[in-house]
């Protein structure tokens, strides 16, 4: 019974011990979820190997070529090339692709390195359509970019038994001196954009403000006219009740007194303002009498001649 259990020992530990040990003794092999595995027979291809324990008997010339992962497997591919208006850029494109299990031989068998080809496809795309769009267009075009990789690889893979999975433009990254002076016309755009704005809203602000003075001398206008309507009323009853209390008296004498009395309190409000823009006048009594002259003499004509 110990002899026994020290076999089962020992047949339990090279099973455990690898892949090839198994192959190699016992002509097992196992092939891991989302593999599979190149079956060849005396150096020809024999069958494809689903996950799972499998004989291959080496003594009759079978053996495993070699295991494929049926993977999304992802490859980033930095292109540089020229736009239209000569401006280098670098196209980073990211390409997930996997084997297809149906065509695994395929993809085991006819392509060496499989990476280097897809990147070789990537390129010829790129800098076949990059050249033919200025730097914005490129910018604005990157899923058009995209689909037309897309395209070619899935054509050109498929016969090598590969699946374009998807196909990402990731980034386009202008140099340095490129990138600098588009961030220079940027800032120049929008501080001409908050130029105009400001500029505009200064001449709404100036229209609102004439606005507002003229309707405000408008008002004044109304103001200083029922003003002086009221003062030539004032004056009129003044001098009708003037001459009839005090007899002797004429229309002129008590034209010259209000005159006096109006010069004197204009005189009055110049000097009381701190602000006014006066200009002055003779105030000697004789120009006063002067004043009164020139006004009654430019009424009397004013009614001579109408």
């Amino acid at each position: 019974m110990l002899e026994i259990m020290c076999l089962l020992k020992c047949l339990c530990s090279v099973v455990c011990c690898s892949n090839l040990i198994m192959g190699q003794v016992f002509c097992l092999y196992q092939v891991d979820q989302s593999t599979v595995a190149i079956k060849e027979s005396w150096g020809k291809f024999d069958e494809v190997l689903e996950p799972g324990c499998h004989c291959v008997p080496w003594f009759l010339g079978k053996n495993l070529a070699g295991q494929m992962t049926l993977r999304v497997q992802q490859l980033d591919v930095k292109c540089e090339t020229k736009t239209k208006d000569n401006v280098f850029v670098n196209v980073v494109a990211s390409i997930q692709y996997r084997a297809l299990s149906d065509k695994a031989s395929d993809a085991f068998y006819k392509l060496s390195n499989t990476r280097s080809q897809i990147q070789a496809y990537v390129f010829d795309v790129i800098r076949a359509f990059v050249p033919k769009h200025n730097l914005d267009d490129t910018f604005e075009q990157k899923n058009e970019i995209a689909k037309a990789v897309e395209e070619e690889l899935s054509k050109a893979m498929s016969t090598y038994g590969f699946e374009i999975v998807q196909t990402l433009i990731v980034d386009i990254e202008p140099d340095e001196h490129v990138k600098r002076a588009m961030n220079e016309i940027n800032a120049a755009a929008r501080l001409r954009m908050a130029a105009t704005e400001k500029a505009e809203a200064e001449k709404i602000l100036q229209i609102k403000r004439a606005e507002g003075e003229a309707e405000a001398k408008y008002l004044s206008g109304l103001g200083i006219a029922r003003q002086r309507q009221a003062i030539v009323d004032g004056l009129r009853d003044s001098v009708l009740g003037f001459s009839v209390n005090v007899p002797g008296t004429t229309a002129k004498d008590v034209m010259d007194m209000v005159l006096v009395t109006q010069y004197f309190d204009t005189m009055k409000e110049i000097g009381a303002s701190s602000k006014s823009s006066a200009v002055f006048i003779p105030h000697g009594p004789g120009a006063v009498r002067d004043v009164a002259t020139q006004i009654r003499d430019g009424l009397l004509q004013g009614n001579a001649a109408s």
